[in-house]
C-alpha cells in the first residue's frame, strides 16, 4: 500500500530556530541602548530609584499594550503568581547589580562577567528544565566563557584594580549569576504564560519591590526617596524614558527566543553583544579597544557559531527519525 511521509516537522523545527536568532538579535540591540542610557541615566539618580522609574514607565506602556491588544487589563491574570515573583525578585537583584556596575566599570568588563551568564545555565538548566546538556553546547558555553575572560585581562587577576572597579566587578559578576536563574525561571514560565503577561508581572512586581526597598530607606533616611524626583534634571528623565523602551525591548526579545528555542540554545546567542558594546564604549566613552578585547570578542563569536552550528547538526540529525515516525497509510 503506498504510503505518504509528512516533513514538516524539520522545517517548523528550522523557522523557530531562526525566528529565535531574530528576536535574540532585537534584544542584543536592545540592551546595548539599555546600557548606554543605563549609564547616562545612573549619573543623577540612585539604582533604586532608577528601577523604580524604568519599572513603572513599563507598567503604563504594557498596560496600554493590553487595553489595545487585549481588550483589556484583566487578561493579565496569571495562575503562578508565585512563580512570577520568584522570576520578578532574582531579576531585581540581578538588574540592581549590573545598573550598579554599570557607573563603576568599562562596558565590556561589565558585560564579559555578565556573560558567564550561560555558563551557570549550562549547569543549571538540565537540573531545573530538564533540558539536554549535549557535550557541543557545553563546549560553546565553556568557549564563551573563556573569551569573556579574555576581555577582562588587565588587573583583575594582578590585583591592580582601584576599590570602585573592584567593586563594580563583584556586582558585576553576581549579575550574571541572577540572570542565569532569571532566564531559567523565564523558560519555565514561558511553558504557562505568553511573553508579554511575563513582561507584564516581572514590570508590576518589580514597582512593588522597588517601592518597599525605597519606602524603607526613607524611613532609615528621615525623607521619602521618590519626592527628590522633582529636581531631576530634564535629561534624566528622557534617558529613563529610552532606558524603559530599550528594557522591554529586550526582555519581550528574549522572553520570544526563550518560547521557540531550548534556554541553552539562545542564551550562548548574547555573546554577540560583547563585540557591539565594545565598540559603542569606544566610540562614545572612549574606552580603549585594547588586544585581549579584540581576541576575547573573536573567541566570543567562534563559541556561538559552534553552538548553533551544533544545534543545526542535530535538527539535521533527528529529522530522519522524525519523518519515519510520522508515516502513515495514504
Amino acid at each position: 500500500m503506498p504510503t505518504q511521509t509528512f516533513t514538516t516537522a524539520a522545517p517548523r523545527m528550522q523557522s523557530h530556530l531562526t525566528r529565535a536568532v531574530l528576536w535574540m538579535g532585537l534584544a542584543l540591540v536592545s540592551f546595548s541602548v539599555m546600557a548606554v542610557a543605563g549609564r547616562e541615566a545612573g549619573r543623577t539618580m540612585p539604582t533604586n530609584e532608577l528601577i523604580f522609574w524604568r519599572s513603572a514607565f513599563g507598567v503604563i506602556v504594557l498596560s496600554g499594550i493590553y487595553c489595545w491588544r487585549s481588550q483589556g487589563i484583566g487578561n493579565a491574570g496569571t495562575t503562578v503568581l508565585p512563580l512570577h515573583l520568584a522570576r520578578a525578585l532574582v531579576h531585581y537583584g540581578a538588574q540592581y547589580s549590573w545598573l550598579f556596575a554599570l557607573t563603576l566599570i568599562p562596558l565590556t568588563e561589565l558585560f564579559a562577567l555578565e556573560f558567564t551568564a550561560p555558563l551557570w545555565l549550562a549547569l543549571l538548566a538540565p537540573l531545573l528544565l530538564g533540558e539536554k546538556l549535549s557535550g557541543w553546547r557545553m563546549l560553546a558555553a565553556a568557549i564563551g566563557f573563556v573569551g569573556a575572560i579574555v576581555v577582562i585581562e588587565p588587573g583583575i587577576f594582578a590585583g591592580q584594580l582601584q576599590m570602585t572597579a573592584s567593586t563594580g566587578t563583584l556586582f558585576a559578576a553576581a549579575s550574571g549569576l541572577g540572570f542565569a536563574c532569571s532566564m531559567i525561571l523565564t523558560k519555565r514560565l514561558t511553558r504557562v504564560d505568553p511573553p508579554l503577561r511575563i513582561l507584564f508581572w516581572m514590570q508590576v512586581l518589580q514597582v512593588g519591590i522597588a517601592t518597599a526597598l525605597l519606602a524603607a530607606g526613607g524611613v532609615q533616611n528621615g525623607h521619602w526617596p521618590l519626592v527628590a524626583g522633582g529636581t531631576t534634571p530634564l535629561q534624566t528623565w528622557l534617558w529613563i524614558g529610552v532606558l524603559g523602551l530599550s528594557g522591554l525591548g529586550a526582555h519581550f526579545g528574549l522572553t520570544r527566543a526563550f518560547s521557540l528555542a531550548d534556554a541553552i540554545i539562545v542564551a550562548p546567542m548574547d555573546f554577540l553583544r560583547l563585540p557591539l558594546i565594545a565598540t559603542i564604549g569606544m566610540l562614545l566613552y572612549g574606552e580603549n579597544l585594547r588586544p585581549g578585547v579584540m581576541a576575547g570578542a573573536a573567541i566570543v563569536v567562534i563559541g556561538n557559531t559552534i553552538n548553533i552550528w551544533a544545534e543545526r547538526r542535530a535538527k539535521q540529525t533527528s529529522a530522519p527519525t522524525a519523518r519515519a515516525q510520522v508515516r502513515r497509510p495514504a
